[in-house]
C-alpha cells in the first residue's frame, strides 16, 4: 500500500513531536480563572456553588474572577461595547480557564447561563478568547442527581474548543446542601468539590502555557494558506 498523500498541503503539514511542547517562554503568575454562574435569583445555589468553588480555588493559589450576570443584556440585542458585554469579554480574553455552573432548568442548561456564552465570540480578529483555555462544568438540581445540564456544558465547551477536564460535579437537592449562609456543608458532594477545582488548577498550569500549539490545526493552515495565495493572485 503506498504512503503517499496526494491531497495533502505539505507546506501546513508538520509532524507533531515532543520537543514542540516545551513552551516559548514560562508563566510565574499563579492560573487565572473565571467563574460564570447561570441565575439571578436572590438566594442562587449555581452562585454559592460557584463561589464555593472560587474559594477553593484561592486557596490553592488561583486568582479568580466571577463575572455578575446581572443587567447582561440578550445576546445580540445591544452593540458588543455594551459595558457589560465588553467586561464579559476582556474578562474571557484574561482567563485561561474557565468554570461554568448552571441551575439545571428543563433538563438543560439556564437562559442566563446561555446568554454569557453566547456573548463570548468564538473569535476577535486574530485572536481567540476560548480556544486552548480549561473548562470544569457544574450544576446544581433541585431535585435527584442528574447530568443533563454538565453535559449539555461539555458541549458548548467542545464547541467553543476549550479543554475540558473529566471531572464535574452536580449537586441534586441543592437546597439541602447550603446553610443559611450560602456555604456549602460538609458532604461528598463539596469533596467531589474540591476535586474538580484541584483537577481544573493541574490542567490549566499544564495546558496554559502550550494552548496555542495544542489546538493548532492542519485545516486552518491550510485555510489560511489559501487565503495568502489568493492575496497574491490579486497584486
Amino acid at each position: 500500500m503506498s504512503d503517499t498523500l496526494p491531497n495533502l498541503r505539505e507546506a501546513q503539514f508538520a509532524v507533531p513531536t515532543a520537543a514542540q511542547l516545551e513552551p516559548a517562554e514560562r508563566y510565574d503568575h499563579p492560573p487565572r480563572i473565571l467563574l460564570l454562574y447561570g441565575s439571578l435569583r436572590e438566594r442562587s445555589f449555581s452562585r454559592f456553588l460557584t463561589q464555593e468553588a472560587a474559594r477553593i480555588l484561592t486557596r490553592m493559589g488561583a486568582e479568580v474572577r466571577i463575572f455578575d450576570p446581572h443587567d447582561l443584556p440578550m445576546t445580540d440585542s445591544v452593540p458588543n461595547t455594551h459595558p457589560k458585554v465588553a467586561e464579559l469579554r476582556a474578562l474571557a480574553f484574561w482567563s485561561e480557564g474557565q468554570v461554568w455552573c448552571s441551575p439545571e432548568r428543563h433538563g438543560a442548561i439556564s437562559s442566563v447561563m446561555k446568554n454569557q456564552i453566547d456573548w463570548i465570540p468564538l473569535e476577535v480578529g486574530s485572536t481567540r478568547p476560548t480556544q486552548g483555555r480549561t473548562l470544569a462544568v457544574m450544576q446544581v438540581s433541585g431535585g435527584s442527581q442528574s447530568f443533563n445540564t454538565v453535559n449539555t456544558l461539555r458541549l458548548l465547551g467542545r464547541w467553543m474548543r476549550m479543554v475540558t477536564i473529566p471531572n464535574q460535579s452536580s449537586v441534586p437537592k441543592a437546597y439541602e446542601q447550603f446553610d443559611e449562609e450560602g456555604r456549602m456543608k460538609p458532604s461528598p458532594y463539596y469533596e467531589r468539590l474540591v476535586d474538580v477545582m484541584e483537577e481544573l488548577f493541574k490542567f490549566t498550569l499544564l495546558v496554559r502555557e502550550r494552548s496555542d500549539y495544542l489546538v493548532d490545526r492542519y485545516s486552518e493552515r491550510c485555510d489560511a494558506a489559501r487565503k495568502e495565495e489568493a492575496r497574491e493572485g490579486v497584486k
